[in-house]
């Protein structure tokens, strides 16, 4: 006891202070870290933390706008537009997308579906607030599998797009063309086109030719989402704008016959109307189905349609490069009436052959056609009285001619992946090749062969400027551009190019002969005549191949058979049609793309008589 009692009277608080000093500064210490950091999340960091708190809460998705639609000529409506819905998932929403695409595959499954895309495509391919799109124009099924399994899938949803519904399918694919996902190519290419990942632009035709026109502009909105990111309401929106209408020239009716009339045939047809060129059908077959491009086209479809030997996707009308064939004999004779190398009456003689140094020439007619005058050689399609011509003009007075037709040149048409076609002259040759041109090589160029090539639509627009006195236009598709309450954005006028170097009266004369080849006895384009109508007309036939005399080829392969040509217009007095025929290795023009033509014309006038 004593002791205690003497370490009592001993204490010292000053002993402990020390201690208390330190542990009331790290107390200190630590209250003011604690409000410093208060401050500095309330303060500084405090407007940024509570966007990303929103960001937890509110979305701001994008609205796709609707195209353009695109009518004819007469309204009728050939590309509009259709939901289509798809499954997206919202990273941002997803804690475990590893277990989450396991999830959904797992429900596929359940009703004999595969899941389209595996774990790792979706790894790669997702981006912050970005929705990815795991399953494109889902059918019902999936979409209520979706739907009735949506609290089990977090960060899963039903996204609708609108795509494009091609309701002449094939029949107009070369015109319209497709659309298809905007790719990285493109998107580094323009920037300026506003393009963004994920977009869907043309592609092929006039959907990528007028894409600025068409696409529209999105829109937003602003949404509050719940935990597993499930719209909840909608806090607002700002509304898409629609695409502008397009209105082309092409009639549905003209080109519905034209696609019809080419059945079991590959090539092309192209209609226009001569005084202003406007294009009333423009087909090339085989085509396409453009409706499969609209969100992305399967590898097996894109193997079958790229794999196949007619080519599909060619645009015949305006790549096509084709000899002319006898069709090219109005140029010749055109050229020959201007530079007074023969007048209308001047004659030759046709035996059936043209000699030429040690080389014989044939006529399509074995046996000769006779003493034949201009009108009778046109009619009639004798290629000795040519041969006798284009010797006489010689290959570059043809060529200055032949370009005058616009041929050799592109047309101008504002479609993409048109040919300029080739018209040789002796500079050509001998730049192309490093030799002169041989005597002989003019003979076959007179009518429509060697290396003579034009496109379907070059050979409509030659005849058009025959057919309307000589004036010379540019081929259009498209006539406007509008708001859908008509208040026109872009007009496309008929455009006059020129004007040919050959006189009213040897037009004339040269549209007597065009309308002697289809109504007179003798003319090889009898089969496009049509009761009360004067249709003219020129037959071709070209060869791929040389053949033995006598020799219709008609036992060679496919490939080697001659193409079957034909041009024609009417009325023959104020032409308002020109359609123009290439039917590949299809024989005599005459007997396969003349009766082609007659169909199109009868559309155009029984689509007329009942207007």
């Amino acid at each position: 006891m004593p002791e205690k009692h003497d370490r009592l009277v001993r204490y010292d608080p000053g002993e402990y202070r020390d201690r208390f000093t330190v542990i009331f500064w790290v107390i200190l210490a630590a209250v003011c870290l604690l409000v410093l950091r208060l401050w500095y999340l309330q303060i500084i960091k405090g407007e940024d933390l509570l966007k990303r708190s929103e960001n937890n809460r509110i979305r701001i998705r994008e609205v796709k706008a609707m195209r353009g639609i695109i009518v004819d000529a007469r309204g009728v409506v050939l590309v509009e537009n259709r939901p289509s819905y798809d499954v997206v998932i919202f990273p941002e929403d997803v804690k475990d997308l590893k277990g989450l695409v396991e999830k959904l595959e797992a429900l596929y499954a359940k009703v004999g579906l595969t899941f389209p895309m595996d774990y790792e495509t979706i790894r790669e391919n997702r981006r912050p607030f970005t929705p990815l799109r795991v399953d494109r124009n889902v059918s019902r099924e999936k979409l209520a599998l979706i739907e009735t399994h949506s609290l089990e899938l977090p960060g899963v949803g039903i996204d609708v797009m609108p795509v494009r519904e091609y309701y002449y399918g094939e029949s107009m694919a070369h015109v319209i063309g497709y659309i298809g996902e905007v790719s990285r190519d493109e998107l580094e290419k323009d920037r300026s086109a506003g393009y963004k990942s994920g977009d869907f632009i043309g592609k092929f035709g006039l959907e990528k030719a007028l894409d600025r026109y068409i696409r529209g502009r999105a829109g937003g909105e602003q949404v509050e989402v719940n935990v597993v990111g499930r719209k909840v309401k909608t806090l607002g929106r700002v509304e898409p704008v629609q695409g502008y209408r397009v209105v082309l020239t092409i009639d549905a009716q003209v080109q519905k016959a034209a696609w019809a009339a080419m059945e079991g045939k590959a090539g092309a047809v192209v209609a226009l109307d001569p005084r202003d060129g406007s294009i009333l059908a423009l087909v090339s077959r085989p085509g396409f189905d453009p409706n499969l491009f609209n969100r992305g086209v399967s590898a097996d479809v894109w193997e079958k349609i790229s794999s196949n030997p007619l080519h599909p996707m060619e645009n015949r009308a305006i790549a096509g490069q084709y000899p002319p064939g006898s069709t090219y004999k109005l140029i010749v004779a055109a050229a020959a009436l201007e530079e007074g190398i023969i007048t209308p009456e001047t004659s030759f003689n046709c035996p059936g052959t043209f000699e030429m140094g040690t080389r014989t020439f044939r006529c399509w007619r074995k046996h000769g056609h006779g003493r034949v005058s201009l009108h009778r050689a046109i009619v009639e399609s004798c290629d000795v009285y040519f041969y006798n011509v284009g010797r006489l003009l010689g290959v570059d007075r043809l060529a200055q001619y032949a370009q005058a037709f616009g041929l050799g040149a592109r047309t101008g048409v504002a479609m993409a992946g048109e040919r300029r076609g080739l018209i040789p002259t002796r500079d050509w040759k001998l730049a192309r090749f490093g030799v002169p041109w041989q005597p002989g090589e003019t003979i076959s160029i007179a009518i429509g062969q060697g290396y003579n090539t034009a496109t379907p639509l070059q050979l409509a627009n030659a005849y058009a400027a025959i057919a309307n006195g000589g004036e010379f236009f540019t081929p259009r598709v498209v006539q406007r551009v509008e708001t859908d309450d008509g208040e026109i954005i872009e007009e496309f006028r008929p455009e006059k190019k020129a004007v040919l170097p050959v006189s009213r009266e040897n037009l004339q004369l040269l549209k007597r002969a065009l309308w002697g080849v289809v109504n007179e006895p003798g003319g090889t384009g009898g089969q496009a005549r049509i009761a009360g109508r004067d249709v003219c007309g020129k037959t071709g036939t070209s060869q791929v191949i040389g053949m033995a005399e006598g020799d219709d080829g008609s036992s060679y392969p496919y490939e080697f058979r001659d193409h079957a040509l034909f041009v024609s217009f009417a009325p023959r007095d104020n032409p308002e049609i020109v359609v123009a025929v290439v039917a590949e290795h299809s024989g005599h023009g005459g007997s396969a793309a003349a009766p082609v033509a007659r169909k199109v014309l009868e559309a155009y006038f029984a689509g007329k008589a009942r207007q």
